[in-house]
């Protein structure tokens, strides 16, 4: 089990990361962890920390062209706490056994979930699964238009109609296109005849040949039923597809049927579940 070294990436520093998640990301729906748009969204934070662990072998090596700390070592995993979840993806063939002995100082009593990185002693968490739905290309018809600079404070509007207690700001926005991963996003909002803005969709794009990912989808809370969701979030999938996706993914917690529902409708196929991994006096 080769050593590993972590670093510890501010938002300025993560476009080796993005440049290796998308290097890791399959023409299908991954199997868990991150894709380059989980950073991407997480980057609506102008504080946010993402972890890159690097092969240990190689650190000291420099390499002109790599502009995180400057060494040359292999990325072998990149990593960040969601809430209580540490969320991690690793290159493909990577024994994730020292990442994982490495990111026990994270992994403290109040974070005591992992996604993709399974610890020793640990177990997939039982309950709350997520749901992981995958779309393929084909031709749409949609009402959703391109989210333009315009449009940002309609955005943030829906997104925080949508998603109770969310704190989402104009900044955030901002934030979040400014940042290394904002070139990888897209964004669909959807109006009412009337003009008010109903629903939205973010996609990521991870390269050509590659499964993009949709985080978040959102309808406004006095627009639902109507099928707006639906069209933001075909919107999203058609500008996908058209940079090159090979699929796009969505993931959503099993309990949240509407959002299922909604997926499903718009052609979605289920692929699996995924469950978290827990602490044993977690389960």
């Amino acid at each position: 089990m080769p050593p590993v070294v972590r670093r510890t990436l501010s938002p300025r520093e993560t476009p080796r990361a993005l440049r290796s998640l998308s290097a890791w990301t399959p023409a299908d729906a991954p199997a868990g962890g991150l894709h380059p748009g989980d950073v991407g969204w997480l980057l609506r934070h102008s504080d946010a920390t993402v972890h890159l662990w690097v092969d240990a072998r190689g650190v000291g090596r420099t390499d002109p062209r790599i502009d995180t700390r400057h060494d040359a070592a292999a990325p072998v995993a990149v990593g960040f706490l969601d809430g209580p979840v540490l969320r991690v993806t690793g290159a493909p063939d990577t024994d994730l056994g020292a990442v994982a002995a490495d990111a026990e100082d994270l992994l403290v009593r109040g974070n005591a979930r992992t996604d993709g990185l399974p610890v020793p002693g640990w177990r997939p968490r039982s309950e709350e699964p997520r749901l992981v739905f995958s779309w393929t290309p084909r031709p749409v018809a949609t009402r959703a238009l391109p989210v333009e600079e315009s449009d940002a404070a309609d955005r943030v509007r829906v997104h925080r109609s949508a998603f109770t207690g969310s704190t989402f700001a104009l900044k955030h926005w901002e934030t979040m296109r400014a940042s290394p991963a904002g070139h990888l996003a897209v964004e669909t909002l959807v109006r009412t005849p009337d003009g008010d803005a109903a629903a939205t969709a973010t996609g990521w794009f991870a390269g050509p040949g590659r499964c993009g990912l949709l985080e978040p989808v959102g309808t406004h809370a006095d627009h639902r039923g109507h099928g707006y969701g639906r069209d933001a979030v075909l919107g999203a999938c058609a500008a996908l597809a058209d940079r090159g996706a090979s699929a796009v993914a969505v993931l959503t917690p099993a309990a949240n049927e509407a959002a299922a529902a909604l997926y499903r409708s718009a052609g979605f196929t289920l692929l699996r579940e995924n469950h978290d991994w827990t602490r044993p006096d977690h389960a």
